[in-house]
């Protein structure tokens, strides 16, 4: 690989660190009696936010309660990016193409199924509903966007990624545009000095 390339996947790797201090996705919610609004941030290992008043007001709609240590996710999610920084070094210090590729395959894969369950979760948490909940509405579902905002009831229910979700996303983007150019303008796979 050339050693821009390098240079890049080192910078990409390590801006990964920056994901153990910053949330990854943001939930908010909107309503007249919540003028301030409501939110709740996504960490790697934890939630932080208004949890209990957004417990506090799922449970008469029937919403299970969101218990952050009871989120196998979030336990792992420290390792899995722990990992994938090492990996990105690994590729750095041994500079081999097929490294590189493995890597971004990796973090594709790990998006990927990271979304899939994140909407999986959010499906199950808005759909399962308590047969005694307090307030039922007959064919309602109270599933959260994956990305954007819904109307659920009297909310106005966002969901976006935080500051943690755009730096991996911009990893992603970035170590896929080292790769196109690895095979594009260096075929041969050497290093440039």
């Amino acid at each position: 690989m050339k050693k821009s390339s390098r240079i890049l996947i080192l910078i990409i790797a390590l801006s990964l660190i920056a994901l153990y201090f910053v949330p990854l996705w943001n939930i908010s919610l909107e309503a007249p009696q919540y003028p301030e609004g409501l939110g709740m941030q996504i960490w790697l290992s934890k939630i932080t936010g208004d949890l209990n008043i957004i417990n506090g007001l799922n449970h008469y709609i029937g919403m299970k309660t969101i218990e952050p240590d009871s989120i196998e996710e979030l336990r792992l999610m420290p390792y899995i990016i722990g990992f994938i920084i090492l990996f990105g070094m690994i590729v750095f210090i041994f500079n081999k193409r097929s490294l590189l590729l493995s890597w971004i395959i990796l973090i594709v894969l790990i998006g990927t199924v990271g979304m899939y369950d994140f909407w999986t979760w959010e499906y199950d948490y808005g759909h399962n509903l308590d047969p005694t909940a307090a307030i039922k509405v007959p064919g309602m579902n109270y599933q959260p966007p994956l990305i954007g905002s819904k109307e659920l009831l009297n909310f106005n229910a966002s969901s976006m990624p935080a500051t943690g979700g755009y730096i991996l996303f911009a990893a992603g983007i970035i170590a896929i545009l080292v790769l196109i150019y690895e095979f594009k303008f260096n075929r041969t796979g050497n290093a440039e000095t």
